[in-house]
């Protein structure tokens, strides 16, 4: 067939998206997927694919960029390195938070975030938001704007001083969420046990990073996630627990979706290749793994890749939150080796989010393709209301693709990544497969092993939230 009039044609590749594989042609035109076929011709440019696979872009649902925390730190990556980095890491979408404060409107929080990614991102963007302060003007007026405005999910949190809601609060944020049809996405952790042990291990002097684990116990995340869960069937709507590190909060998740909740589930890199061994590092090594909840044991970790392989989660996420280690404005705000409870809580990750899934999970048969392509695109985008113009490979879908070298052997150091960090939680790590080439809305942003995309051709997408039904490429639970 031939398509003289397409602007790019990727050839000879194995495409693959949540439902099935096959070996097909790409043909783009407009920014946008004009034909798929067995055999395309013509076309401006081509791509020969060959040997490599060509899947959807990267959906991250999940990151903290050009951010200020609770405690005043802000995030190490703005829109532009922090895009930049999620391009070359084979993602083409990113959904990072706008986060109120206490005390702060709401609508001016997401007008200054916009400001903030103007002319800055390279790959596109959506904001969740962050309600810390459910007044009754942001409940009434300024929360159900936003939604109608593209902005329909947002995050709760039950831990953190300056942002934790108490039970109440997070219903009447529930009952803004089932009127507009919105979702609700829960930080879940018991913030009275983490204070309580954590008031406890100082005072005995048990300050080092490693403590930190302990203090936010796989009991405060499981009691958390239950309360939660019920929370949300009280007011009858659907919510996602995010960044899931335990067994113990999997099985709440499991349970309640076998009585048939809408309960989504996210975990992220650092519960599949970190554990807290890792915060027990010499010195204050250890704190370049510390993140809420933190990595645990060798049997949660395999608890977690079991609740991808099952089904039990949706979506799988980086969770970047980059805060530098040697950086009296990142790990160091409080000292040189500040007690654990004053360091800045974040691994990052956004780059390495594919790759490491694709490595260990598909490389080992613990994933299928399908699976793969629904937990790091498809069901984000679904959940969220992107699809399909984002998360697939489908005529009319924006040609948000990466085209993947499956051999491809990289040893992962911070030197090779290209956001604004001083390490990696995964150095030396050595992975096979890897994105070479990345596409967003037909236009490079990653090949020859460079960044190619333009500053600020990036665009907000507004989002509608659709009906919530069963993501794609999930087994039964």
């Amino acid at each position: 067939m031939k398509h003289d009039e397409l602007d790019l044609v990727i050839r000879n590749g194995t495409l693959a998206t949540a439902g099935d594989t096959v070996r097909c042609d790409v043909g783009i035109r407009g920014g946008k997927v004009a034909v798929l076929a067995d055999s395309l011709e013509g076309g401006r440019e081509s791509i020969d694919a060959t040997g490599k696979l060509v899947l959807p872009g990267g959906v991250d649902s999940h990151c903290h960029i050009a951010q200020r925390s609770s405690t005043g730190i802000a995030t190490a990556d703005d829109f532009r390195s922090g895009s930049i980095s999620a391009a070359c890491g084979g993602t083409t979408t990113i959904v990072p938070f706008a986060a109120q404060h206490r005390g702060q409107s709401l609508r001016e929080v997401v007008a200054a975030y916009h400001a903030r990614a103007e002319g800055q991102a390279v790959v596109d963007y959506a904001f969740h938001l962050i309600v810390s302060d459910p007044t009754p003007k942001v409940l009434q007026e300024e929360l159900p704007a936003l939604i109608r405005e593209g902005c329909p999910s947002f995050k709760v949190y039950m831990t953190y001083d300056a942002l934790r809601l108490d039970d109440r609060q997070i219903l009447d944020v529930l009952s803004v969420a089932k009127r507009e049809g919105a979702l609700v996405m829960v930080h879940a952790e018991n913030h009275e046990v983490i204070a309580w042990l954590s008031e406890h291990l100082l005072a005995e002097g048990r300050t080092a990073p490693k403590f930190h684990a302990v203090a936010h116990a796989a009991t405060a995340e499981r009691e958390a996630t239950h309360r939660a869960i019920t929370l949300a069937e009280v007011a009858d709507v659907p919510i996602l627990i995010v960044h899931v590190s335990s067994r113990e909060a999997l099985e709440e998740i499991r349970a309640a979706r076998l009585r048939g909740l809408r309960v989504f589930g996210e975990t992220c890199p650092q519960y599949l290749f970190l554990t807290a061994a890792d915060l027990d590092a010499p010195g204050f090594e250890g704190a370049k793994y510390m993140c809420s909840p933190p990595p645990r044991d060798v049997a949660s970790q395999q608890a977690i890749w079991q609740g991808l392989e099952s089904g039990v989660f949706q979506v799988f996420s980086s969770d970047h939150s980059p805060y530098r280690f040697d950086d009296p404005e990142g790990k160091r705000k409080h000292g040189q080796s500040p007690p654990f409870s004053k360091v800045a809580n974040g691994v990052p990750g956004i780059e390495v989010r594919l790759p490491l899934l694709f490595s260990e999970g598909v490389r080992t048969g613990r994933l299928t393709l399908e699976q793969f392509v629904a937990l790091t695109a498809t069901n984000a985008a679904k959940i969220y209301g992107l699809y399909p113009r984002k998360g697939t490979i489908a005529v009319g879908s924006d040609a948000d693709i990466a085209i993947w070298d499956p051999e491809r052997p990289v040893t992962i150091t911070a030197s090779m990544l290209h956001d604004n960090m001083d390490y990696t939680p995964y150095e030396g790590r050595r992975i096979h497969g890897w994105p070479i080439i990345t596409l967003s809305r037909g236009e490079r942003v990653w090949a020859d092993g460079a960044p190619k995309g333009r500053r600020g051709r990036g665009r907000f997408v507004a989002r509608t939230l659709p009906a919530l039904a069963r993501p794609a490429g999930s087994r039964a639970s």
